[in-house]
C-alpha cells in the first residue's frame, strides 16, 4: 500500500488496513479449529442435516452484520459496535457490554493460547507449556503493538494458510468424488451424503444442540467491524466486506462439508479424529496429521491475534467513554505513535498471563472451563444488544435513508433478535451448557446491576456538582 493512501483518524489511529486485509481478519476469525477438529462432532450428531444448520445461522449472521454495516456506514470513525450500543442505548447498556465483550474476548483468547501450546506439543512434547504460551503471546503483541498494517497483514497470511489448507481438501475431494476413487469404506461419491438420509437421524435433540455449536463456529465474525475504524476506505470496505465474507466463508464451510461427507460416509466419521486428517489419509498423504496440526497451530494463532487486536481496541473504547480524570480514562483512552491503543493492548495481553501462569502452577481448569463457558454464551447476548442498538439508530436522526441499509428491516430485525433468544434458550437443552448458560444470566443479572447503580450515582454526583 503506498503511504499517501494512509490516513490519520481524529484519535491519532491509521487508517491503514485493506480491503483483503479486513476480509481476511473476518474469515480468520470465524474459520478456526471448529470446522479443522469439531466439525466431525457437528456432523455426527446431526448428519447431511448439518448443512441445513450452517445456512440457517448463515441467514441471520448475515442480518446482524448489515445492521452492524449499516451503523458503521453511517459513522465509520467508531472503532468498535460497541459505541453504538452506548449511543443508542445509553452508557449504562455501553458501559456492560463494553466489559462483556472484552472479558468474551480475554477468555477466548486464552483458549486459544492454550491450544496453542499442546498442538506445539505434538513436536516437541517435552517443551513446557508455559514457555511456548510465553513465546506466541510476546510475539502476536508485539505485532499489534508495531502498527495495525502489520497486524493486517499477519492476519492475512494466518487466514492465507487456512484456506489453502479448506481449497486442498475440496479439490481432492471432487478428484476422488469424480473418480469414484475406491476407499476402506466404499467408494468416493456424492452419493454418500445422502444415501439413507435422515432429517434427525439421532433424534431432535441432537439437530438441536447442533445449533448452538454452529453458532460459536461463527463467532468472531463481527471482527470485520472492529477493524472499519482503521480501514483505509471504509465506506467501500464496509459494503464489500460485509456482503463477501460472510458468502466465502459459506462456500468454504459448505464445501469442506460436502467433500468430507462425500469421501467418508457419516455414519462412519470418527468425531474424535479431524475429519481433514482422516480425508487426507484416505487420499493417501502419511503426513496429514502433521499437516493439519500445523494448519490448526496457525489457525490458533491467527484466532489470538484476532483477539488480541479487538480486545486492545475494546479496552480503548471503554476506558475513552469514561469521563476525563479517572484513571481508566488518563491511562488507557491513549493512541501511541504508531497509531494503535498500544495501553489498552498492553492491559489486555496482562490479563492473559493467567494462562501460562496456570500451566506453570499446574492450577485446575475446572474454573477456567465454566468461565470461558460463561463468557462465550455472553456473546448471544452482545449480539442481541447490537440488534437492539440497531432499532434505535433506524429512529434517530442519524439514520441514512440512502446508506448501506439492512434488507428488509421490519422483518429481519425482530427475526434476528428471536433466533438469538432462542439459540440461548437451546443452551438449557444440552447438559455440558447449562453452567454457562447460567454463568452468563448470572453475569448479567449481577455485573447489570452493579454497572446501573454505579452509573446512577455518577449522575446524581453530576447533578448535585
Amino acid at each position: 500500500m503506498k503511504k499517501s493512501q494512509i490516513t490519520e483518524n481524529a484519535d491519532g489511529t491509521m487508517r491503514s488496513l485493506s480491503n483483503r486485509n479486513v476480509q481476511m481478519i473476518a474469515i480468520g476469525g470465524t474459520i478456526g479449529t471448529g470446522l479443522f477438529l469439531g466439525s466431525g462432532t457437528t456432523i455426527s450428531k446431526t448428519g447431511p442435516s448439518i448443512l441445513l444448520v450452517y445456512l440457517v445461522l448463515g441467514i441471520f449472521f448475515f442480518w446482524m452484520m448489515r445492521a452492524i454495516g449499516e451503523m458503521l456506514y453511517s459513522d465509520p470513525s467508531q472503532h468498535t459496535f460497541v459505541s453504538f450500543i452506548t449511543r443508542y442505548l445509553g452508557p449504562t447498556v455501553g458501559h456492560f457490554t463494553g466489559w462483556t465483550y472484552w472479558l468474551g474476548l480475554t477468555f477466548c483468547a486464552m483458549a486459544e493460547l492454550s491450544a496453542i501450546s499442546t498442538y506445539v506439543q505434538f513436536w516437541f512434547p517435552n517443551l513446557p507449556a508455559w514457555i511456548i504460551q510465553l513465546a506466541f503471546l510476546g510475539t502476536l503483541v508485539s505485532v499489534n503493538l508495531i502498527a495495525a498494517k502489520i497486524f493486517g497483514e499477519a492476519e492475512f497470511w494466518f487466514a492465507l494458510i487456512k484456506i489453502v489448507a479448506i481449497l486442498a481438501l475440496i479439490v481432492t475431494g471432487i478428484f476422488m468424488m469424480t473418480s469414484h476413487s475406491v476407499t476402506p469404506l466404499g467408494h468416493a461419491s456424492v452419493q454418500n451424503i445422502f444415501h439413507n438420509f435422515s432429517m434427525f437421524p439421532h433424534g431432535g435433540l441432537s439437530f438441536i444442540s447442533a445449533f448452538p455449536m454452529v453458532f460459536f463456529a461463527f463467532q468472531g465474525i463481527e471482527f470485520v467491524s472492529i477493524t472499519i475504524g482503521e480501514a483505509t476506505t471504509p465506506h467501500r470496505i464496509i459494503k464489500k466486506a460485509v456482503n463477501e465474507t460472510l458468502l466465502k466463508i459459506l462456500i468454504f464451510y459448505f464445501g469442506a462439508m460436502i467433500v468430507i461427507m462425500g469421501i467418508i460416509p457419516w455414519t462412519h466419521l470418527t468425531p474424535e479424529s479431524s475429519p481433514f486428517v482422516q480425508v487426507f489419509k484416505l487420499a493417501g498423504l502419511p503426513a496429514a496429521a502433521a499437516f493439519i496440526n500445523f494448519v490448526v497451530l496457525t489457525s490458533a494463532s491467527s484466532s489470538l491475534n484476532s483477539f488480541i487486536f479487538s480486545a486492545g481496541r475494546h479496552f480503548y473504547q471503554i476506558a475513552d467513554e469514561l469521563p476525563k480524570g479517572s484513571w481508566l480514562h488518563d491511562h488507557f483512552a491513549k493512541i501511541s505513535k504508531n497509531g494503535v491503543p498500544a495501553a489498552a493492548i498492553k492491559i489486555s495481553a496482562l490479563v492473559l498471563l493467567i494462562t501460562p501462569l496456570m500451566s506453570l502452577t499446574n492450577a485446575t481448569n475446572a474454573v477456567f472451563t465454566i468461565v470461558a463457558g460463561s463468557s462465550n454464551d455472553m456473546y448471544i447476548i452482545v449480539y442481541a444488544l447490537v440488534m437492539l442498538a440497531h432499532r434505535k439508530y433506524r429512529e434517530s436522526s442519524d439514520f441514512l435513508p440512502d446508506g448501506f441499509k439492512m434488507p428488509w428491516y421490519r422483518i429481519t430485525s425482530p427475526l434476528t433478535i428471536a433466533f438469538f433468544a432462542v439459540i440461548f434458550m437451546t443452551l438449557f437443552f444440552i447438559p455440558q451448557d447449562i453452567i454457562g448458560a447460567l454463568g452468563a444470566i448470572a453475569w448479567t443479572v449481577i455485573f447489570g446491576g452493579i454497572t446501573y447503580l454505579h452509573q446512577r450515582s455518577m449522575v446524581s454526583a453530576n447533578a448535585n456538582d
